[in-house]
């Protein structure tokens, strides 16, 4: 078997891998909230994530497309880049994984790209339009994390809950919420596994010394069910930190920031805009705990994840920029 056919076998798997672990170190966007509101048990909290971020996962490739073709140009698209990216990723979200901070996977990709790719070729070859989308979803996701969510709550309170019993609104909100978590598992899957889909496809291109401007089935379907995977293998150290420790959920509160939450990922995912499900939900949960009293939402704890945000970006860029000058110096 030729080399450079070993070397596309060896980025697939670990693409598949970092899927893999993408699925169970964000578990928790998807279901920690249902879980800590007691609507779901664990086990059948992630047995309904894991399908659903299967099928979310089969719904589009635009985001796909921003990672295979906006971020490094495929001319410049080599198996030790693909590789560097991809340990750095890996690294970085196993790290954050055993720290139990919600951490970006899919920013912790992308800026692993451009740190491997600025190794490849300088800073010259980073495409601004798809790193510029990228920040966008930084800023904006978010930022409407914390907003949609209080408005929604607002809203729910004027039209429907000032007019029913707290027993009734308990009832039906523990009803509704599963229907949140799952359209939140959706979303997440339609979102984080096209990141897969789009480094695979630059694997691709590397190999094939083409511009490929499709994302193959195989790749779709393979994704998606690595996601799956690792959805079903569960996160509970996240879950913990998003679901007990930023502030105490009932039915309502997590109904109303998934529902929010799942709103602005799915948005994003048909702008192509590659966004983290993590900032999202994270900040609606804590959007839903402002309208409670800013004092009841645990600022430290948000303080910790916020960290974890600031420093996926250069920490990433500096470990692509690594793992790409090892693998070069190793010759693999």
């Amino acid at each position: 078997m030729e080399t450079a056919l070993i070397g596309l076998i060896v980025i697939v798997t670990l693409a598949l891998i970092f899927d893999f672990i993408n699925g169970f170190h964000d578990t928790a966007n998807a279901i920690a909230t249902s879980v800590a509101t007691k609507v779901l048990t664990p086990a059948q909290a992630i047995a309904m994530a894991a399908v659903l971020n299967v099928v979310g996962a089969l719904t589009g490739t635009a985001v796909a497309k921003t990672i295979s073709k906006d971020i490094v140009p495929q001319d410049f698209a080599t198996l030790e880049l693909v590789g560097a990216t991809l340990l750095s990723a890996i690294f970085w979200n196993l790290f954050t994984w055993w720290k139990g901070l919600p951490s970006s996977s899919s920013h912790a990709l992308v800026f692993s790209l451009v740190g491997a790719g600025v190794a490849a070729g300088g800073w010259g070859i980073i495409i601004p339009k798809g790193v510029q989308k990228t920040l966008t979803g930084l800023v904006t996701s978010p930022a409407l994390g914390f907003i949609v969510p209080i408005l929604l709550m607002f809203l729910l309170s004027w039209l429907v809950l000032r007019w029913m019993k707290p027993r009734v609104v308990t009832r039906t909100f523990r009803t509704l919420q599963i229907f949140s978590a799952a359209f939140m598992a959706f979303s997440h899957g339609g979102n984080d596994a096209q990141k897969t889909m789009g480094i695979i496809t630059f694997a691709l291109a590397a190999y094939l010394g083409t511009e490929i401007e499709t994302v193959p089935l195989w790749v779709i379907l393979s994704a998606a069910a690595a996601m799956g995977a690792g959805t079903a293998i569960g996160g509970w150290r996240i879950i913990k930190t998003m679901g007990f420790k930023v502030v105490d959920l009932k039915p309502v509160d997590g109904f109303v920031a998934e529902t929010s939450a799942a709103l602005i990922i799915e948005t994003a995912s048909r702008l192509g805009i590659p966004v983290s499900t993590t900032h999202t939900i994270s900040t609606s949960i804590m959007g839903v705990g402002t309208t409670k009293g800013f004092k009841k939402v645990k600022w430290q704890v948000a303080g910790r994840i916020v960290q974890a945000w600031i420093f996926t970006i250069p920490v990433c860029i500096a470990l692509g920029w690594v793992f790409h000058k090892i693998i070069l110096a190793l010759g693999v």
